[in-house]
This record gives structure tokens, C-alpha cells and sequence, in this order.
């Protein structure tokens, strides 16, 4: 346990930082699997929308510093690329 009342205090902080990150990283890989559902389900026009919804999401969590950039890139490809493939 901290036990000068900085550590303390940066305790606390990163608690509140761990909990607000995980809201962040849950909310995001919530749209990711909406898209993976819709494509799966065979639905083009829903499996778009929902990438449409989830593209800010993965770009927000960049810019939060939740997920490295080229991560960011790769799900977004990899997604794109599966709802280019659907018949």
C-alpha cells in the first residue's frame, strides 16, 4: 500500500484511469463484435452500418491511447475486407 499522500493520491488516480480505460476498451470491442455478428448473420446493409458505428469508436480509443494505431488499422481493414467479401 502507498504511504506517502502522493502515492496515495496517484493511487487513486490510476484506479479512476483503470476504470474509465476498461468503459473505453468494453465500449469499443462492443461495436467490433456488432459488425462480427452482422457479418456473420449474412446481413451486407446491417453488417456497413454497424461498421460505420465502430470505425469512430476504433479511432476514438487511438486518440485516448486505449489501442496502438496500426491495431486500430488492421481491425479496421479486416473487418472492411470481410463486408467486401459477403455475397
Amino acid at each position: 500500500m502507498a504511504n506517502s499522500l502522493s502515492a496515495r493520491k496517484r493511487a487513486r488516480q490510476s484506479e479512476r484511469n483503470r476504470m474509465a480505460n476498461a468503459s473505453q476498451r468494453s465500449r469499443m470491442r462492443t461495436t467490433i463484435k456488432q459488425v462480427i455478428s452482422a457479418i456473420e448473420g449474412g446481413d451486407k446493409t446491417a453488417a456497413q452500418s454497424a461498421f460505420k458505428v465502430a470505425v469512430p469508436a476504433i479511432d476514438r480509443s487511438v486518440s485516448q491511447g486505449i489501442m496502438h494505431r496500426n491495431k486500430a488499422a488492421r481491425h479496421k481493414s479486416r473487418l472492411n475486407q470481410h463486408i467486401q467479401n459477403m455475397a
